[in-house]
């Protein structure tokens, strides 16, 4: 459903070129959920947004059921580390936004943003606003913003980042729920081999910049996932061991910091 051909991009800066992404190509089949690693500035948001329209690439193409991506649609949901809800919108005008640029009439723009906020645990919550919520809580607001316009792929950058730990577990699984609710394509960036573990079909693991697709790892293992199963820990140490050859890289060391030798 969702092809990456061959993907670069270069920006120019003050101090020259600098190439985020080199030749990254990708299929993505319908309703997968796929977990985007790699080390810091390997350019994991940069392809997001090219996949998301809101940047093109210097070189190749991104397709969605065959249809160049050339600027951001509906179609394509986004989902930021930082919430960007309205702070003067309530919580249910906060999710109905798309739909009312979309120029949905409010009764039934509401009936379709209450419906998410039911989905995400929070239809108590409608007439509160955001300052009212906790980060948990307005993450939550955020992906069901996202899930009212009924977009075919969920772009979804680091949305647990900036949350506690034992949050972003419990927010684990409610997505999960959603996902297996709502059946969207899901592309999910993460720091967290954990997180990716136990969210992922599929784990592409990037280089250090230039990004470029260092492997591509299939978790075929039944959900929920038990963490600390062997299983589970078998997929973390082989990801752990592909992040650490990417820092290694990146750092320029014989050894990383994993203990893993760099094969570069």
């Amino acid at each position: 459903m969702l092809t990456v051909s061959n993907v670069s991009r270069v920006f120019e800066s003050d101090t020259g070129m600098v190439e985020a992404l080199r030749d990254i190509s990708l299929e993505v089949s319908d309703k997968e959920f796929v977990c985007f690693i790699g080390p810091s500035g390997c350019g994991k948001t940069t392809l997001l947004r090219v996949i998301a329209g809101l940047d093109q690439p210097t070189s190749g193409e991104v397709l969605l059921d065959g249809v160049a991506i050339q600027s951001p649609d509906p179609e394509r949901g986004m989902v930021f580390q930082e919430y960007s809800l309205f702070p003067w919108r309530t919580i249910i005008d906060n999710i109905a936004f798309g739909l009312e640029i979309k120029g949905v009439p409010k009764a039934e723009r509401h009936d379709i943003a209450q419906k998410y906020l039911e989905l995400v645990g929070l239809g108590a919550f409608r007439n509160n606003y955001p300052y009212e919520l906790s980060g948990g809580m307005r993450q939550r607001v955020a992906i069901a913003r996202a899930l009212a316009n009924d977009p075919k792929v969920l772009l979804m950058d680091e949305p647990f980042g900036s949350i506690d730990a034992q949050t972003r577990n419990i927010l684990q699984g409610e997505l999960l729920k959603i996902w297996q609710k709502d059946r969207k394509t899901v592309l999910f960036i993460t720091h967290s081999i954990d997180e990716a573990v136990y969210l992922a079909d599929r784990v592409v693991v990037l280089s250090a910049r230039p990004g470029q697709i260092r492997s591509i790892i299939d978790i075929d293992l039944d959900r929920p996932r038990i963490r600390t199963s062997v299983e589970v820990n078998v997929v973390r140490e082989r990801l752990l061991g592909l992040l650490g050859e990417a820092r290694a890289q990146e750092c320029g060391e014989t050894i990383c910091w994993t203990g893993v030798a760099c094969t570069d």
